[in-house]
């Protein structure tokens, strides 16, 4: 690669872009300083493009005389081919780097661009002597996965993969809006529900090929029960048995009607005990599950998923899954969007109006909602309920959504679209701004607003409202968050009541760790009233009461909910967005192949 790095140095100093095959005049003196390097060393690197045809080299004849160079390779064509040759190596930022630096003036970057997004999607390939072809899914992230260990999930990325390659005792199926079974295929609980008891299948067997039993269950509990980000889903668990190599029970403190779902969270996922004899550091670079796809790379680059042919319920089709990190710096505006592109940023309209007659275009709202926080832990004018009022009524959602556009498509007032459908946005009142400015005392404090790359644009929306008023606010990168007064994140309600309480109990969840102890317990002391309730609409109006609480005093400030999209090759099939908004894997397949 250096070598060819060398050879654009040399053609950006000295081809004749009119006729680069045209013989160039130059001394050695001139090419050392073009290479930055010795007279002696520029001979060896000479010496080098000749063996690799890349140049031809006459040598002048006598001390200062001219040589002659010719450049042999066209430059776009040299950029195009060792672009898509590193990127096939996965390495995509120097396939970046390499056309930011040599590519001008050329449609380099364009074809590169082509072909990237040609190389995404649904792929069919050939078999290597005589073997099958194999059907796989590649496609681009922005950012990778933060961990794959299910007891520390808090972000859906994270928790969609560890769905591919784990499995859970009991799983909640979206469309038949029900708990189905897993790994266990029965379950029961006493009348008290104190007492749960789950009876696992035979075969089931983790990547390595071991069966699960008993043994596994108790080991992944225990381990979620001690210091993980997770740990609160099983905070009132008294104790965990195996009646048998099949039968696990567990014992609970307080009754919870809807441990079942509990057991369906990402975080109860199931691993093999004592990480199949492995360290921690060593079983999270490939880690072992019982999930459809098994991992058999994991790298800054990629991470690639091979089909688990044993897995208990049924094979999936798709033999592997390619998953592509791009460089962080990448604007995905940039790389277009592949069709199997998953945004969680800008969604372009253009884009899917130009393509609505070659693809099927899915369309989800999402079960979630992005909101600002407020750190009420930290000293500031944010302590104050009526500053929090008063950014409230500055910050209008309706015409956030209007101005920026993109994804976002509904006002928030909650956590769910469907109840932000019902209710009527107030419009702005200054008169009760100024008032609640003025009973705050706000003295012109700077606030800090950090937050994700994600959500820049709404951030810059927001300060720019609020300064219209005469707040201050500065924002910050999202990895000082904790130290921040406020941000903005998403909640995605994947497991609906389940992960409402992992809003608030999750260990590094934004609630939990900006709301003070005064309101967290009266936060966990309402949950546990939830889980005592026979009724769904008993839990329901309780958990709402939780949220009616915070935005009442705006310690949390609902802002929208967003439009989930994906395009999709109409010969795909068996395709459905799951409540994270990804496609699950197990489920694709293709109808047939050009």
């Amino acid at each position: 690669m250096l070598l060819h790095e060398q050879y654009l140095m040399l053609y950006n100093r000295f081809s004749d872009e009119s006729d680069s095959r045209r013989p160039i005049e130059v001394t050695l003196d001139d090419l050392s300083s073009a290479l930055f390097c010795t007279v002696r060393n520029a001979k060896l690197i000479l010496r080098k493009l000749v063996e690799e045809k890349l140049i031809e080299w006459l040598p002048g004849r006598g001390r200062g005389n001219y040589s002659q160079i010719t450049f042999n390779e066209a430059k776009e064509d040299l950029l195009v081919d060792l672009s898509v040759g590193l990127a096939k190596n996965g390495e995509y930022k120097q396939a970046f780097e390499l056309l930011s630096g040599y590519g001008q003036d050329t449609y380099a970057k364009d074809k590169f661009l082509d072909w990237l997004n040609g190389h995404f999607g649904y792929k069919k390939e050939e078999g290597m002597e005589g073997l099958p072809a194999s059907d796989m899914l590649i496609f681009p992230v922005l950012h990778s996965p933060r961990t794959l260990d299910p007891a520390e999930a808090n972000y859906a990325f994270d928790t969609h993969l560890q769905r591919q390659i784990f499995d859970r005792l009991l799983s909640f199926d979206e469309q038949l809006g029900r708990i189905v079974p897993g790994i266990a295929h029965h379950w029961n609980s006493d009348k008290d529900a104190t007492e749960w008891t789950f009876y696992l299948r035979k075969g089931v067997r983790f990547h390595h090929g071991q069966e699960l039993t008993s043994k596994d269950v108790l080991f992944t509990f225990e381990r979620l029960r001690l210091d993980t980000q997770n740990q609160w889903l099983l905070r009132e668990v008294q104790q965990i048995e195996a009646l048998g190599s099949r039968v696990v029970r567990i014992r609970l403190r307080k009754p919870n009607r809807i441990f079942d779902r509990f057991m369906c969270s990402v975080a109860a996922s199931i691993l093999p005990y004592g990480l199949a004899g492995q360290d921690e550091s060593v079983f999270w670079r490939l880690p072992i599950g019982t999930g459809p796809f098994s991992v058999v790379s994991y790298s800054k680059h990629r991470i690639e998923l091979a089909a688990h042919t044993n897995y208990h319920q049924g094979r999936p089709y798709l033999d592997g899954v390619e998953i592509v990190i791009m460089p962080e710096d990448c604007d995905p505006e940039s790389i277009g969007y592949p069709a199997v592109l998953h945004t969680w940023g800008r969604f372009r309209q253009e884009e899917q109006d130009s393509n609505v007659e070659e693809r099927g275009a899915l369309e989800k709202l999402r079960q979630a909602c992005t909101l600002l926080s407020w750190n009420v832990n930290r000293k500031g004018p944010q302590q104050s309920e009526a500053f929090r009022r008063a950014v409230r009524m500055i910050i209008q959602p309706g015409e956030m959504i209007a101005e920026l556009g993109g994804a976002r498509i509904l006002p928030a007032f909650g956590f769910r679209p469907d109840e932000s459908h019902t209710r009527v946005i107030e419009p702005l009142r200054p008169e009760r701004v100024r008032a609640a400015l003025k009973e705050a005392a706000y003295d012109g404090t700077v606030m800090h607003l950090s937050v994700f790359d994600k959500y820049r644009e709404d951030a810059e929306w927001i300060q720019a409202r609020l300064a219209d008023w005469g707040i201050r606010t500065e924002i910050q990168n999202y990895k000082i968050w904790e130290e921040a007064d406020f941000t903005l994140s998403s909640i995605v309600l994947a497991e609906d009541e389940v992960c409402e309480i992992e809003t608030y109990e999750n260990q590094s969840s934004v609630l939990r760790k900006y709301l003070d102890e005064e309101r967290l317990s009266w936060i966990t002391a309402r949950i546990d009233d939830a889980l005592c309730a026979d009724l769904v609409e008993t839990r329901r109006m309780i958990l709402r009461e939780i949220e009616q609480y915070l935005r009442d005093e705006a310690s949390v400030i609902f802002l929208h909910h967003r439009q989930l999209n994906t395009f999709l090759h109409p010969f795909v099939r068996g395709i459905s967005l799951n409540a994270l908004g990804w496609i699950d894997f197990k489920d694709v397949w293709l109808e047939k192949h050009d």
